[in-house]
């Protein structure tokens, strides 16, 4: 009997998310665990799998559209089953009208990828293209053809930096676009501002943060540490291999031991408990051209330095690119966000929810400092760590603070 396939809650308390791409055709059938649609989040992009068999036998939402979570997007069969009159099927289901249904295209060639997790298919000119969808967006926003991109990606997959360079060579097939503030007659007064839309990870970002600030009761602990052995640990480890291990790979793995050290920060929040992790998971703020997002590392304290640096580096890369997953965007306890190589010297970080703590880092800086009673130079790094004050009290977080401050300045105890 025919049946709704609703859009999933596919994250935390959204309230809608956008289908992307149609990953199984009008009238084509799948398996139980088939990618059957890519739908896109404020900050990620997430396949949408099926836990039985199927047939679709129409799509009610066109790709690319906005859907409320719950929202029927299309029509499904048991495989082999007959629907003969289509159209009273999904009338007798209360779906209204539907798009014209998309029919099943063939079997992409073996040079594209297998699996639309890292594609979203577009036909053009009779060409299959493969595409990130947030290159398509961003394609569709500068008006760049995307029939005269060339992939850089896997198998030729046009990614977010293929738009983004040929928008910088000026590269574009849609109507040009006036600058704002340039004036249509010599009558006309140029506007001193620019109106920006909201996208909807910014949106996101200012929906948590004011969450976060009115919700949770920040208090704040800071500390400054010398770190030339710190600094010189990572040059002896960077002499040799191929892997780089940066300071902020340093910073992480000195958080989670510290954690370790002192449990009870590795816990959040509840409605009616407080729940404490056993391994210390860690989310990173990586900058990207949209805004900021939070990937998440797993088990830093068990995870060799080595392989940490690999993982920051695949992380921050792939969320530049707008290629991470629902996944490893959520869990842990607590961010850092590193700002030093701006140049900042210290500041505050608000709580990224429902983390419980953020460590806020600034600039190494050579500063005067006195040791044992005599005025030297030392290199001193400034932290400071936002901490929610419902589940972690104001003795616990200056007992973390002391605890990583001593690995920093004794940091050969990072790696044991």
């Amino acid at each position: 009997m025919p049946e709704l396939l609703r859009m999933p809650e596919v994250a935390a308390g959204a309230t809608s998310a956008i289908l992307s791409a149609w990953s199984v055709a009008t009238g084509e059938e799948y398996t139980a665990g088939s990618v059957i649609a890519v739908i896109e989040t404020e900050k990620a992009v997430v396949d949408m799998e099926v836990e039985s068999a199927g047939r679709i036998l129409r799509t009610l939402v066109s790709e690319g559209a906005d859907v409320a979570i719950g929202d029927p997007i299309a029509v499904t069969a048991m495989p082999g089953e007959d629907v003969p009159d289509v159209d009273a099927a999904v009338a007798a289901l209360g779906a209204g009208s539907a798009p014209e249904p998309r029919t099943a295209e063939p079997t992409a060639p073996s040079s594209a990828p297998e699996s639309a997790r890292d594609v979203t298919p577009l036909q053009v000119s009779g060409e299959r293209i493969f595409i990130s969808p947030i290159a398509r967006k961003r394609a569709r926003e500068a008006g760049v053809d995307i029939a005269t991109l060339t992939g850089t990606g896997p198998q030729g997959r046009i990614r977010r930096r293929d738009v983004e360079s040929a928008i910088a060579s000026g590269v574009t097939s849609g109507p040009a676009t006036r600058t704002l503030g340039a004036p249509a007659a010599s009558t006309l007064e140029v506007p001193e501002f620019e109106d920006l839309p909201h996208s909807r990870l910014r949106r996101a970002i200012a929906n948590r943060l004011t969450q976060s600030v009115t919700t949770a009761p920040h208090f704040y602990v800071k500390g400054s540490a010398r770190v030339d052995r710190l600094l010189a640990m990572r040059a002896e480890i960077n002499s040799g291999g191929d892997i780089k291990v940066s300071v902020n790979d340093l910073l992480i793995k000195a958080m989670a031991r510290t954690h370790a050290l002192v449990p009870a920060m590795n816990a959040i929040w509840m409605d009616d408990h407080i729940r404490r992790f056993r391994q210390v998971d860690i989310a990173m703020a990586v900058s990207t051209d949209t805004g900021l997002v939070t990937p998440v590392l797993r088990d830093v304290d068990s995870t060799s330095l080595r392989t940490l640096a690999q993982q920051t580096k695949d992380l921050a890369q792939r969320a530049r690119s707008g290629d991470l997953r629902q996944h490893e965007l959520e869990g842990g306890s607590t961010s850092i966000s590193n700002l030093g190589m701006y140049g900042t010297e210290e500041f505050t970080a608000i709580i990224n929810p429902p983390h419980a703590s953020i460590l806020a880092v600034g600039a190494a800086r050579p500063e005067a400092v006195v040791i044992d009673g005599e005025v030297s130079v030392a290199t001193v790094l400034r932290v400071s760590l936002s901490i929610d004050h419902r589940p972690v009290d104001g003795a616990i977080g200056a007992e973390w603070m002391r605890e990583f401050v001593a690995l920093l300045e004794a940091p050969s105890r990072i790696l044991t």
